[in-house]
Protein backbone atom coordinates (compact mmCIF):
# COMPACT_ATOMS: atom_id res chain seq x y z
CA UNK A 1 0.00 0.00 0.00
CA UNK A 2 1.66 3.55 -0.86
CA UNK A 3 1.01 6.21 1.02
CA UNK A 4 1.05 10.41 0.47
CA UNK A 5 1.14 12.84 3.15
CA UNK A 6 1.33 16.35 2.13
CA UNK A 7 2.27 19.63 5.16
CA UNK A 8 2.78 16.35 6.94
CA UNK A 9 5.02 18.33 9.97
CA UNK A 10 6.11 15.02 12.44
CA UNK A 11 4.40 12.39 10.64
CA UNK A 12 1.69 11.73 13.55
CA UNK A 13 0.28 10.35 10.29
CA UNK A 14 2.87 7.75 9.89
CA UNK A 15 2.78 7.06 13.59
CA UNK A 16 -0.68 6.06 13.62
CA UNK A 17 -0.38 3.88 10.45
CA UNK A 18 2.49 2.29 12.39
CA UNK A 19 0.62 1.54 15.43
CA UNK A 20 -2.43 0.31 13.57
CA UNK A 21 -0.31 -1.76 11.62
CA UNK A 22 -1.32 -0.83 8.37
CA UNK A 23 0.72 -2.15 5.59
CA UNK A 24 3.41 0.12 3.94
CA UNK A 25 5.21 -0.43 0.74
CA UNK A 26 5.90 3.32 -0.03
CA UNK A 27 5.70 6.28 2.47
CA UNK A 28 5.77 9.72 0.29
CA UNK A 29 6.28 12.61 2.84
CA UNK A 30 5.80 16.61 1.81
CA UNK A 31 7.56 18.91 4.20
CA UNK A 32 9.68 21.66 4.60
CA UNK A 33 10.25 22.23 7.67
CA UNK A 34 13.88 20.64 8.67
CA UNK A 35 13.07 20.09 12.18
CA UNK A 36 9.71 18.47 11.81
CA UNK A 37 11.40 16.08 9.02
CA UNK A 38 14.61 15.21 11.38
CA UNK A 39 11.58 14.17 14.05
CA UNK A 40 9.68 12.38 11.44
CA UNK A 41 13.01 10.63 10.11
CA UNK A 42 14.06 9.82 13.83
CA UNK A 43 10.77 8.38 14.02
CA UNK A 44 10.40 6.63 11.28
CA UNK A 45 13.20 5.33 8.72
CA UNK A 46 11.43 4.24 5.64
CA UNK A 47 9.89 7.85 4.62
CA UNK A 48 10.74 9.00 1.34
CA UNK A 49 11.03 12.73 1.85
CA UNK A 50 9.80 14.71 -1.23
CA UNK A 51 9.86 18.18 -0.38
CA UNK A 52 7.41 21.13 -1.10
CA UNK A 53 4.02 20.63 -1.89
CA UNK A 54 4.34 22.73 -4.92
CA UNK A 55 6.51 19.66 -6.72
CA UNK A 56 5.10 17.05 -5.22
CA UNK A 57 3.54 15.46 -9.03
CA UNK A 58 7.03 15.50 -10.43
CA UNK A 59 8.46 13.48 -7.54
CA UNK A 60 5.80 10.89 -7.39
CA UNK A 61 6.80 7.86 -9.79
CA UNK A 62 3.26 6.40 -10.46
CA UNK A 63 -0.01 8.61 -9.55
CA UNK A 64 -1.84 5.57 -9.93
CA UNK A 65 -0.50 3.52 -6.88
CA UNK A 66 -1.28 6.31 -4.48
CA UNK A 67 -3.90 4.33 -2.44
CA UNK A 68 -4.07 6.89 0.40
CA UNK A 69 -3.55 10.48 0.62
CA UNK A 70 -3.38 11.94 4.15
CA UNK A 71 -2.98 16.16 3.93
CA UNK A 72 -3.52 18.99 7.28
CA UNK A 73 -3.04 21.84 4.94
CA UNK A 74 -1.54 25.43 6.57
CA UNK A 75 -4.45 27.03 9.02
CA UNK A 76 -3.17 30.57 9.80
CA UNK A 77 -5.21 31.64 7.53
CA UNK A 78 -8.20 29.71 8.33
CA UNK A 79 -8.74 29.52 11.82
CA UNK A 80 -11.04 31.67 13.75
CA UNK A 81 -8.41 32.12 16.89
CA UNK A 82 -6.19 34.23 14.04
CA UNK A 83 -6.85 37.19 11.88
CA UNK A 84 -9.03 35.32 9.80
CA UNK A 85 -6.81 36.37 6.59
CA UNK A 86 -9.07 33.39 4.34
CA UNK A 87 -7.33 32.51 1.35
CA UNK A 88 -5.52 35.37 0.42
CA UNK A 89 -3.12 34.10 3.12
CA UNK A 90 0.26 32.91 1.43
CA UNK A 91 0.08 29.73 3.43
CA UNK A 92 -4.03 29.09 2.93
CA UNK A 93 -3.09 29.35 -0.90
CA UNK A 94 -1.42 25.76 0.22
CA UNK A 95 -4.87 24.30 0.18
CA UNK A 96 -5.37 24.82 -3.94
CA UNK A 97 -2.07 23.16 -4.42
CA UNK A 98 -3.43 20.02 -2.42
CA UNK A 99 -6.90 20.28 -4.41
CA UNK A 100 -4.96 19.96 -7.84
CA UNK A 101 -2.68 17.18 -6.23
CA UNK A 102 -6.13 15.57 -5.08
CA UNK A 103 -7.97 15.74 -7.97
CA UNK A 104 -4.66 14.78 -10.16
CA UNK A 105 -4.28 11.08 -8.21
CA UNK A 106 -7.94 11.16 -8.02
CA UNK A 107 -8.29 11.07 -12.40
CA UNK A 108 -5.67 8.40 -12.48
CA UNK A 109 -6.91 6.37 -9.53
CA UNK A 110 -10.67 6.89 -8.59
CA UNK A 111 -10.25 4.29 -5.36
CA UNK A 112 -7.63 6.70 -3.76
CA UNK A 113 -9.14 7.18 -0.37
CA UNK A 114 -8.48 10.71 1.38
CA UNK A 115 -7.94 12.24 5.24
CA UNK A 116 -7.97 16.05 4.96
CA UNK A 117 -7.38 18.35 8.67
CA UNK A 118 -8.05 21.50 9.19
CA UNK A 119 -8.73 23.74 12.29
CA UNK A 120 -12.79 25.06 12.90
CA UNK A 121 -13.00 28.05 10.56
CA UNK A 122 -15.93 30.31 9.28
CA UNK A 123 -18.82 28.94 7.95
CA UNK A 124 -18.55 30.31 4.31
CA UNK A 125 -14.49 29.05 3.88
CA UNK A 126 -15.39 25.59 5.61
CA UNK A 127 -18.31 25.54 2.84
CA UNK A 128 -16.09 26.66 0.31
CA UNK A 129 -13.30 23.19 1.13
CA UNK A 130 -16.12 21.08 1.46
CA UNK A 131 -17.20 21.85 -1.83
CA UNK A 132 -14.37 22.01 -3.58
CA UNK A 133 -13.01 18.59 -2.65
CA UNK A 134 -16.60 16.82 -3.10
CA UNK A 135 -16.62 18.19 -6.46
CA UNK A 136 -13.76 15.77 -7.25
CA UNK A 137 -15.11 13.18 -5.06
CA UNK A 138 -18.70 13.22 -4.12
CA UNK A 139 -18.51 10.54 -1.44
CA UNK A 140 -16.47 12.90 0.52
CA UNK A 141 -17.80 13.40 4.24
CA UNK A 142 -16.49 16.18 6.82
CA UNK A 143 -16.67 15.59 10.59
CA UNK A 144 -16.08 17.82 13.59
CA UNK A 145 -14.03 15.79 15.88
CA UNK A 146 -12.65 17.33 19.66
CA UNK A 147 -9.30 15.78 20.70
CA UNK A 148 -11.04 15.91 23.92
CA UNK A 149 -12.90 12.35 23.60
CA UNK A 150 -9.47 10.52 23.48
CA UNK A 151 -7.37 12.79 24.99
CA UNK A 152 -6.47 15.66 27.76
CA UNK A 153 -6.46 18.70 25.47
CA UNK A 154 -9.72 20.43 23.92
CA UNK A 155 -9.06 20.49 20.07
CA UNK A 156 -11.95 20.96 17.78
CA UNK A 157 -10.91 20.10 14.15
CA UNK A 158 -12.46 19.66 10.61
CA UNK A 159 -11.74 15.48 9.16
CA UNK A 160 -12.96 15.59 5.74
CA UNK A 161 -13.12 11.78 4.57
CA UNK A 162 -14.16 8.71 2.64
CA UNK A 163 -13.26 6.70 5.75
CA UNK A 164 -16.19 5.51 7.19
CA UNK A 165 -16.16 5.64 10.92
CA UNK A 166 -18.10 6.49 13.90
CA UNK A 167 -17.01 9.30 16.06
CA UNK A 168 -15.07 7.99 18.83
CA UNK A 169 -17.00 7.88 22.55
CA UNK A 170 -15.56 9.85 25.17
CA UNK A 171 -12.49 8.01 27.28
CA UNK A 172 -12.75 10.72 29.91
CA UNK A 173 -9.24 11.23 29.94
CA UNK A 174 -8.40 14.83 32.41
CA UNK A 175 -5.69 17.11 31.86
CA UNK A 176 -4.34 15.77 35.71
CA UNK A 177 -3.81 12.15 34.28
CA UNK A 178 -1.06 12.64 32.08
CA UNK A 179 0.98 15.14 34.10
CA UNK A 180 3.96 14.38 35.94
CA UNK A 181 3.95 16.36 38.98
CA UNK A 182 1.99 19.76 39.70
CA UNK A 183 -1.89 20.25 39.93
CA UNK A 184 -3.88 21.91 37.50
CA UNK A 185 -6.56 24.11 36.47
CA UNK A 186 -8.94 22.21 34.38
CA UNK A 187 -10.01 18.71 33.13
CA UNK A 188 -9.05 19.54 29.58
CA UNK A 189 -5.88 21.26 28.28
CA UNK A 190 -6.15 24.32 25.83
CA UNK A 191 -5.54 23.34 22.34
CA UNK A 192 -1.96 23.07 21.75
CA UNK A 193 -0.56 25.55 18.80
CA UNK A 194 2.63 26.45 17.73
CA UNK A 195 3.64 29.55 19.80
CA UNK A 196 3.63 27.26 23.09
CA UNK A 197 7.26 27.10 23.19
CA UNK A 198 6.73 31.24 23.69
CA UNK A 199 5.72 30.49 27.21
CA UNK A 200 4.27 33.23 29.49
CA UNK A 201 4.50 34.17 32.72
CA UNK A 202 0.85 34.76 35.56
CA UNK A 203 0.71 38.35 34.61
CA UNK A 204 0.49 37.40 30.71
CA UNK A 205 -1.59 34.61 31.80
CA UNK A 206 -4.63 36.51 32.81
CA UNK A 207 -4.08 39.29 30.55
CA UNK A 208 -3.44 37.57 27.15
CA UNK A 209 -1.51 34.31 27.24
CA UNK A 210 -3.11 31.19 26.00
CA UNK A 211 -0.69 28.41 26.85
CA UNK A 212 -2.15 25.69 29.78
CA UNK A 213 0.41 25.99 33.13
CA UNK A 214 0.32 23.52 35.62
CA UNK A 215 0.43 24.63 39.32
CA UNK A 216 3.59 23.39 41.37
CA UNK A 217 2.75 21.92 44.66
CA UNK A 218 4.30 22.87 47.53
CA UNK A 219 6.01 20.48 49.91
CA UNK A 220 3.79 18.29 47.81
CA UNK A 221 5.31 15.05 50.01
CA UNK A 222 2.63 13.64 52.38
CA UNK A 223 2.59 14.50 55.76
CA UNK A 224 3.10 11.77 58.40
CA UNK A 225 -0.81 11.59 58.45
CA UNK A 226 -1.22 12.06 54.65
CA UNK A 227 -1.72 15.16 54.34
CA UNK A 228 -1.23 16.88 51.37
CA UNK A 229 -0.13 20.70 50.94
CA UNK A 230 -0.66 22.28 47.92
CA UNK A 231 -0.58 25.78 48.71
CA UNK A 232 -0.63 29.06 50.66
CA UNK A 233 -3.68 31.46 50.93
CA UNK A 234 -3.16 34.72 50.97
CA UNK A 235 -4.46 35.23 55.13
CA UNK A 236 -3.62 37.11 57.90
CA UNK A 237 -2.47 35.05 60.90
CA UNK A 238 -0.46 31.88 61.80
CA UNK A 239 1.09 30.01 59.41
CA UNK A 240 -1.07 26.51 59.80
CA UNK A 241 -4.03 28.91 59.12
CA UNK A 242 -3.41 29.84 55.36
CA UNK A 243 -2.07 26.47 54.36
CA UNK A 244 -3.79 24.56 51.16
CA UNK A 245 -4.50 21.16 50.59
CA UNK A 246 -5.00 19.01 48.29
CA UNK A 247 -8.47 16.48 47.61
CA UNK A 248 -6.00 13.18 46.86
CA UNK A 249 -4.40 13.29 50.82
CA UNK A 250 -6.38 13.20 53.82
CA UNK A 251 -7.69 16.34 55.91
CA UNK A 252 -5.94 17.58 58.70
CA UNK A 253 -7.16 17.56 62.12
CA UNK A 254 -10.65 19.37 62.35
CA UNK A 255 -10.99 21.69 65.38
CA UNK A 256 -14.01 23.89 66.58
CA UNK A 257 -13.22 26.45 63.74
CA UNK A 258 -14.15 29.50 65.86
CA UNK A 259 -14.06 31.64 63.27
CA UNK A 260 -10.92 33.37 62.02
CA UNK A 261 -10.28 31.25 58.52
CA UNK A 262 -9.44 28.60 61.30
CA UNK A 263 -11.59 25.74 58.43
CA UNK A 264 -9.25 23.09 56.32
CA UNK A 265 -8.68 25.14 53.04
CA UNK A 266 -8.75 22.54 50.25
CA UNK A 267 -8.13 22.65 46.27
CA UNK A 268 -11.13 21.50 44.68
CA UNK A 269 -10.96 18.35 42.72
CA UNK A 270 -7.54 19.55 41.49
CA UNK A 271 -9.17 22.54 40.26
CA UNK A 272 -7.77 25.68 41.74
CA UNK A 273 -8.96 28.05 38.84
CA UNK A 274 -12.14 28.46 36.90
CA UNK A 275 -12.30 29.25 32.68
CA UNK A 276 -12.32 32.86 32.45
CA UNK A 277 -11.50 35.27 29.21
CA UNK A 278 -10.29 38.48 29.57
CA UNK A 279 -12.88 40.87 27.14
CA UNK A 280 -13.03 44.66 26.04
CA UNK A 281 -16.48 45.82 28.01
CA UNK A 282 -18.13 49.37 28.15
CA UNK A 283 -18.95 49.22 31.82
CA UNK A 284 -21.01 52.31 33.44
CA UNK A 285 -20.80 53.47 37.18
CA UNK A 286 -23.44 50.76 38.48
CA UNK A 287 -21.07 48.00 37.22
CA UNK A 288 -23.78 46.89 34.74
CA UNK A 289 -22.28 46.11 30.69
CA UNK A 290 -23.08 49.18 28.62
CA UNK A 291 -21.06 47.98 25.15
CA UNK A 292 -23.59 50.02 22.74
CA UNK A 293 -22.59 53.37 24.98
CA UNK A 294 -19.38 54.74 23.09
CA UNK A 295 -19.42 57.78 25.70
CA UNK A 296 -17.97 54.83 27.89
CA UNK A 297 -14.31 53.99 27.75
CA UNK A 298 -13.58 50.16 27.11
CA UNK A 299 -12.12 48.39 30.05
CA UNK A 300 -10.24 45.11 29.92
CA UNK A 301 -12.49 42.90 32.28
CA UNK A 302 -11.92 39.35 33.44
CA UNK A 303 -15.03 37.51 33.31
CA UNK A 304 -15.12 33.85 34.97
CA UNK A 305 -17.39 31.38 34.42
CA UNK A 306 -18.82 28.33 35.80
CA UNK A 307 -17.64 25.98 33.09
CA UNK A 308 -15.02 22.91 34.17
CA UNK A 309 -14.04 23.14 30.42
CA UNK A 310 -11.70 25.07 29.17
CA UNK A 311 -11.61 27.65 26.39
CA UNK A 312 -9.78 26.36 23.18
CA UNK A 313 -6.10 27.64 23.19
CA UNK A 314 -5.31 29.83 20.13
CA UNK A 315 -3.52 32.40 18.86
CA UNK A 316 -6.05 34.91 20.06
CA UNK A 317 -4.83 37.24 22.97
CA UNK A 318 -7.18 37.09 25.81
CA UNK A 319 -9.78 34.95 24.71
CA UNK A 320 -8.91 32.03 27.17
CA UNK A 321 -7.46 32.45 30.35
CA UNK A 322 -7.97 31.17 34.03
CA UNK A 323 -8.98 32.88 37.64
CA UNK A 324 -8.85 31.79 40.88
CA UNK A 325 -11.62 34.30 41.49
CA UNK A 326 -15.88 33.89 41.98
CA UNK A 327 -17.79 33.84 38.61
CA UNK A 328 -18.54 37.45 38.13
CA UNK A 329 -17.35 40.34 35.77
CA UNK A 330 -14.23 41.96 37.55
CA UNK A 331 -12.71 45.48 35.49
CA UNK A 332 -9.09 45.54 35.46
CA UNK A 333 -8.91 42.29 37.78
CA UNK A 334 -5.66 41.19 36.86
CA UNK A 335 -4.50 39.57 40.23
CA UNK A 336 -1.87 37.10 41.53
CA UNK A 337 -2.09 33.09 42.28
CA UNK A 338 -1.20 31.55 45.38
CA UNK A 339 0.29 28.85 43.74
CA UNK A 340 3.69 28.59 41.28
CA UNK A 341 3.64 27.19 37.94
CA UNK A 342 5.15 26.04 34.94
CA UNK A 343 4.45 25.24 31.19
CA UNK A 344 3.83 21.90 30.23
CA UNK A 345 6.75 19.64 29.11
CA UNK A 346 7.36 18.55 25.90
CA UNK A 347 6.85 14.77 27.34
CA UNK A 348 3.30 15.97 28.03
CA UNK A 349 2.41 18.05 25.55
CA UNK A 350 3.02 14.45 23.73
CA UNK A 351 0.68 13.12 25.62
CA UNK A 352 -1.97 15.09 24.74
CA UNK A 353 -1.36 14.72 21.48
CA UNK A 354 -1.44 10.82 22.42
CA UNK A 355 1.80 10.14 21.52
CA UNK A 356 4.79 8.61 22.47
CA UNK A 357 6.90 10.26 25.75
CA UNK A 358 9.91 10.71 23.47
CA UNK A 359 8.44 11.48 19.99
CA UNK A 360 10.54 14.83 19.91
CA UNK A 361 13.53 13.93 21.60
CA UNK A 362 15.79 14.83 18.45
CA UNK A 363 15.12 18.33 18.47
CA UNK A 364 14.79 21.31 21.03
CA UNK A 365 11.78 22.00 23.35
CA UNK A 366 11.13 25.22 21.29
CA UNK A 367 10.45 23.34 18.07
CA UNK A 368 9.21 20.39 19.53
CA UNK A 369 6.37 22.75 21.36
CA UNK A 370 5.83 24.30 17.22
CA UNK A 371 5.45 20.37 15.64
CA UNK A 372 2.95 19.55 18.30
CA UNK A 373 1.13 22.55 18.24
CA UNK A 374 0.66 22.37 14.30
CA UNK A 375 0.50 18.29 14.40
CA UNK A 376 -2.72 15.40 14.53
CA UNK A 377 -4.07 14.02 17.51
CA UNK A 378 -2.30 10.51 17.41
CA UNK A 379 -5.97 8.71 18.27
CA UNK A 380 -8.00 10.77 16.82
CA UNK A 381 -6.02 9.42 13.25
CA UNK A 382 -5.76 6.21 14.35
CA UNK A 383 -9.64 6.23 14.74
CA UNK A 384 -10.43 7.15 11.21
CA UNK A 385 -8.04 4.94 10.02
CA UNK A 386 -9.19 1.77 12.33
CA UNK A 387 -11.94 0.81 8.87
CA UNK A 388 -8.87 0.52 6.67
CA UNK A 389 -6.80 -1.62 9.22
CA UNK A 390 -9.88 -3.99 9.56
CA UNK A 391 -10.22 -4.20 5.53
CA UNK A 392 -6.44 -5.20 5.61
CA UNK A 393 -7.03 -8.22 7.97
Amino acid sequence: MNWLNLCSGGEIGRQAVKELGLPVDRWYSSEIDKFAIKVAKDNHDDIIHIGDIRGVLDNIVSLKSIDVILCGSPCQGFSVAGKGLNFEHPQSKLFFEFVNIYRTIYQANPNVKLLFENVRMKKEWQEIIVSTLQEINPKLKMYMINSSLVSAQNRLRMYITDFEFDIPEDRNIKLKDIIECGCVDRDKSYCLDANYWKGGNLRTYFEKSRRQLVFKNHNIEKSSHNCIQVGVADLNGHDILKRVYSVEGKSPTLNTCGGGNREPKIVCGDKPLRSASVKGRRINQDGVRKDNDKSIPLVQTLEVYDNDKSRCLSTVDKDAVVSPLPVGRYPHAYTDSALQWRKLTVRECCRLQTLPDDYCKSVSNSQGYKILGNGWTNEVIKFILKGKANESK
